[in-house]
């Protein structure tokens, strides 16, 4: 997740992270008036009350944000021994005043100024225990001067702090894609991997620097995957699976410390989004075109869907055609095209290529593949597209390229030059409509 949302519900391993216990799974603002109830005191004054309650906030969203149990494979968000996280207590008494207050101010929480990350906000007794962040019977003590919980936080914090108001609250997305992915996956999900690598990199050289952070998998993002596998000894295959995807991530919170009161912080722009989150009614351009492209294929084939032309628009009919797909897959019918959505269209588009019937067999070639054909690539399908490649260049008068099934250099700047003919970005990669292209200008030469 880019930017910080409210969950809707945590989950509390109770006990210490490797000790065998139940979780418990509740509303977030219950976790939190559970955890306020059993840390501060109700007559405290309320500066220093909702003080305290902003930091285990922030805390605990910290927690959620990083997936700092997850990356680390345990299945819960945060734990109730205060050894490593914060007290809960199963089934506690909640105080009146502190309830209101968690209700009024849940979905605030504190951050650097220039970071995004909710801050690690710690903090202990003052007096049993010390540390560097807040102590909480110091809080009471500013609040009876006379400061306000902004002015406390700031104290403790220090002045580079500001508080988010309002933070949207929705349903914990884990950070994985659902899919493996591996050379020829594109999307925001590669993007992140790459950016994540390039920051680890700086600390651990061998695994270099991807040139481009564009959001494509090719050939130079597999050999940082590789050597990042071999590195923290994984399987050495070059795909990002959930393991791969957790322990770089897992890696990359430690380098950035984001689970550190001293954090580098994540910034504005590090989380900037390349690609939409999702697709939906009205929306226009390449994505909705990509999707149609998929959806009209697989209408061709499955009764169950509807004959789509492929434009950029998200009209009515494609609409139809989404949540007629949604059903076909057992997805939640919502006429949005997300990661789940998504995924599915392009699982399905290649289990229908695979099992295309006999009298299609002749033109299977020229079907896209199902996956981006980028860099490093080789193999029949290659070939055939080097040799659509050079029929337009003929025409065109431009140079060609050597039609040995081998995805290099040459072949990507063929491909740049054509697409820079379309007026499309030279990204040098063969997508779903770049293809469809190829294979009807290059056949028509």
């Amino acid at each position: 997740m880019p930017y910080p949302v409210i969950p809707e519900q945590i989950t509390v391993h109770l006990g210490a992270p490797s000790q065998s216990a139940p979780n418990v799974t509740l509303p977030f603002a219950d976790y939190i008036k559970n955890v306020a109830s059993s840390e501060i005191y109700p007559t405290w004054p309320e500066s220093a009350i909702r003080a305290n309650i902003l930091a285990q906030i922030s805390y605990a969203l910290n927690r959620v944000y990083t997936e700092h149990y997850p990356a680390r494979g345990y299945d819960f968000d945060v734990t109730n021994t205060t050894q490593y996280d914060q007290a809960f207590v199963e089934g506690r008494e909640i105080f009146e005043n502190i309830s209101r207050i968690v209700d009024d101010i849940f979905n605030d929480y504190i951050v650097r100024q220039g970071s995004i990350e909710p801050l690690f906000a710690q903090f202990c007794d003052g007096r049993q225990s010390t540390c560097e962040g807040l102590s909480q019977w110091g809080t009471v003590d500013l609040a009876e001067e006379g400061y306000t919980p902004y002015q406390i936080l700031q104290y403790y914090y220090g002045g580079d702090i500001n508080i988010v108001f309002n933070a949207p609250v929705g349903g914990g997305v884990p950070s994985y894609p659902g899919r493996p992915l591996s050379r020829g996956s594109v999307g925001e999900d590669v993007r992140t991997l790459q950016r994540q690598l390039n920051r680890i990199g700086k600390n651990y050289p061998a695994i270099g620097q991807i040139p481009e952070v564009n959001g494509i998998f090719d050939r130079t993002t597999e050999e940082a995957v590789r050597v990042f596998q071999q590195v923290f000894n994984l399987a050495v295959d070059g795909v990002v699976g959930k393991a791969t995807w957790y322990q770089i991530k897992r890696i990359y919170q430690g380098v950035k410390r984001l689970s550190e009161l001293t954090s580098e912080g994540l910034t504005i722009a590090e989380a900037q989004r390349q690609y939409p989150r999702l697709l939906q009614f009205g929306d226009s351009g390449t994505g909705v075109r990509t999707v149609r492209y998929y959806l009209a294929f697989l209408g061709f084939f499955l009764p169950q869907l509807p004959q789509l032309e492929v434009t950029d628009q998200f009209d009515q009919q494609m609409l139809d055609a989404v949540y007629a797909f949604q059903n076909y897959a057992g997805i939640t019918p919502d006429g949005l095209v997300g990661r789940d959505t998504w995924n599915r269209l392009q699982e399905t588009y290649r289990q229908v290529l695979d099992q295309l019937p006999a009298e299609y067999r002749e033109f299977a070639g020229e079907l896209y593949p199902g996956r981006f054909v980028v860099l490093g690539d080789s193999g029949e399908q290659v070939r055939l597209l080097q040799s659509r490649l050079n029929a337009i260049a003929r025409q065109e008068g431009w140079p060609t390229v050597e039609e040995d099934g081998v995805f290099g250099p040459a072949t990507q700047g063929a491909v740049r030059q054509l697409q820079r003919q379309l007026g499309q970005d030279a990204t040098g990669v063969v997508g779903p409509l770049l293809w469809s292209q190829i294979m009807t200008m290059g056949a028509g030469y």
